[in-house]
């Protein structure tokens, strides 16, 4: 079987986008590989195996083009509202907390955080499928 291990996405400023997921998610480095023309930092925190790579292009001066494709990262949380609440004193500006049914049962709560890049975060309340 095949195992997730990592997602990458290009950032801009490195130190920017470290900070970002640092304060957010608490995902810290876990290795830092520097190239000729590029870097690549893996990022992670003690929940899970699973990185997010931050590819950054020494040459590159102008902000991604990042689409109009509608593409997240997900992470679970066990208390949202206090997430939520932790993201909002620290400045990130996370959307409105949803309620998601379906069938007339609670599917999802859920908010959405944008990274420095703007690259759209899904944070999850641990509850059914989304652990």
């Amino acid at each position: 079987m095949a195992k997730a291990i990592h997602s990458m996405i290009r950032v801009l400023d490195e130190k920017r986008s470290i900070d970002f997921y640092r304060v957010a998610f608490g995902l810290e480095i876990a290795e830092r590989l520097e190239f000729e023309t590029f870097v690549l930092i893996y990022l992670r925190n003690g929940e899970s195996e699973f990185e997010l790579e931050l590819t950054v292009n020494k040459d590159r001066s102008e902000p991604y083009a990042l689409g109009d494709g509608y593409g997240h990262l997900a992470l679970s949380v066990d208390d949202l509202d206090a997430e939520h609440q932790r993201l909002t004193e620290a400045g990130l500006n996370p959307g409105k907390i949803v309620d998601f049914n379906r069938d007339g049962a609670l599917l999802a709560r859920f908010f959405f955080v944008v990274d420095p890049d703007g690259y759209k975060v899904e944070v999850l309340q641990r509850h059914g499928r989304y652990k």
